[in-house]
């Protein structure tokens, strides 16, 4: 999230908190497409990681987009941590470890998204040439310690340094050593949106299992597929992982409301200032529980969303869902990752397929997946089934969405051109984490530096 907010509307029941939710609600000739993508920022001469500060660093980075661009500056205190789209269509961000993030506009084709992306690094590697800096698109940071790697100045990530070591043991390494590939979609009412996020939860572990791409760790293969993938499983699981409760024929907004009521917060913004929030839940903070700490208590909406974005599920509903299981990859994943998801989701026939072959999973089945993907990739198995045949099946029910929607739309923008890199993955049975690891134990002879030079932006 770029900019956390500070809406002042009062707020005083579930039933406002759900509304907001389903707020977002909009017909289907209104969705849209919102692609995110992190990279990792490094040195060239050296491949060391960019610091905040300096000539030659990630503040700089972003000064230089606001002049290029005439983005507005987000600031917290006096540094520069962000860039917004004057009209709220995109953002820049930066991760706790100074990964750079694009928040795309909402964009009505996978086209455009590509445009965009391509747009967005071809900018960024004009100032970043200058200062001998380029950008790693993989899903785990190769080389790094958390030591080497740069802490950026944000309040809110001082606020979560702090708390991740007192609920899990991998925290930290998500917030500083991880990169991702999402996408949000849109939903037309309560029972699209439980479609979907049903759907989606359960399938969220293929995706892992397809992208995955963080074969190493300090500069030794670390036994995982998806270094990332095996993070969230000892992250926070209060507020990460799957939601039992989305397996449910019958959840909905206030489902998700309920859940997110009882997992404690991170912080409240007063006067430009963070709060240190997380002795408390939402649900005490409801109740009173920060009067006396203090001023201005009383919640309000923009302490509601700001909660909203530190919950972390596999899928995450806001007004939208946003899909959160792919590692970061190589530029043509950024078109194919939102691909997959709207070829699958924006369509009504693909959609009543992807719900079809999935309608038996249980919670138990597929959380066993989601175990076991980050070691075994698309060798894990779900039902008594290869998850590479699973694979083989939904992106072709993927694919055929897309051409739907290209005959829907009538304007002969196949997407489906950009599931080329699932098909490759299909094809050679093998993940991008495969073959980084073979070249690791092949033409690079045991390092992990050339892929710095091989798999950059």
């Amino acid at each position: 999230m770029a900019r956390d907010t500070t809406d002042q509307t009062p707020l005083s029941s579930v039933s406002d908190m759900t509304a907001y939710l389903a707020a977002g609600s909009k017909p289907n000739e209104q969705f849209r497409i919102g692609t995110e993508h992190e990279k990792f920022v490094f040195f060239r001469a050296d491949n060391r990681p960019v610091p905040y500060f300096g000539d030659a660093s990630i503040s700089a980075l972003l000064k230089g987009l606001q002049e290029k661009s005439h983005w507005e500056p987000i600031m917290d205190g006096d540094n520069i941590i962000g860039l917004g789209e004057p009209t709220g269509m995109g953002a820049i961000s930066i991760e706790p470890g100074g990964q750079f993030e694009l928040s795309g506009a909402p964009l009505e084709t996978i086209h455009q998204t590509c445009k965009e992306s391509n747009q967005h690094l071809a900018t960024l590697r004009e100032i970043a040439e200058p200062m001998g800096i380029r950008f790693l698109g993989i899903g785990g940071s190769p080389k790094w310690t958390l030591a080497e790697t740069p802490r950026m100045p944000k309040s809110r990530y001082d606020i979560m340094s702090r708390y991740m070591p007192k609920v899990g043991t991998k925290g930290l390494d998500m917030m500083y050593r991880t990169c991702t590939i999402q996408v949000n979609l849109d939903f037309s009412s309560e029972d699209d949106m439980r479609r979907k996020m049903r759907v989606s939860m359960k399938l969220q572990s293929l995706a892992t299992a397809l992208f995955a791409s963080s074969p190493f760790t300090e500069g030794k293969p670390n036994g995982l597929s998806s270094w990332r993938g095996d993070i969230w499983r000892d992250t926070d699981n209060r507020r990460s992982g799957l939601l039992d409760f989305t397996f449910r024929d019958d959840f909905g907004f206030e489902d998700y409301v309920k859940w997110a009521l009882d997992v404690p917060m991170y912080f409240v913004v007063r006067d430009g200032r963070y709060h240190d929030c997380t002795h408390v839940t939402f649900r005490q903070f409801m109740n009173g529980a920060l009067k006396g700490e203090i001023a201005a208590w009383e919640p309000t909406m923009g302490d509601w969303t700001n909660h909203l974005s530190t919950l972390f599920p596999d899928v995450r509903l806001k007004r939208f869902l946003e899909m959160r299981g792919a590692d970061g990859g190589p530029w043509r994943r950024i078109c194919a990752l939102p691909a997959f998801w709207v070829g699958l989701l924006y369509d009504d026939a693909a959609l009543a397929a992807a719900d079809e072959l999935t309608k038996d999973w249980t919670f138990d089945e597929v959380n066993a997946l989601r175990d076991i993907v980050p070691v075994q990739g698309l060798k894990a198995d779900i039902k008594g089934h290869k998850l590479l045949d699973v694979a083989r099946e939904v992106v072709g029910i993927s694919r055929d969405g897309l051409k739907n929607r290209a005959r829907v739309n009538g304007d002969g923008q196949d997407e489906s051109v950009f599931l080329a890199p699932l098909d490759e993955v299909l094809a050679k049975k093998g993940t991008l984490a495969d073959d980084l690891l073979m070249l690791y134990h092949g033409r690079w002879n045991g390092s992990v530096e050339p892929v710095f030079e091989e798999y950059q932006y």
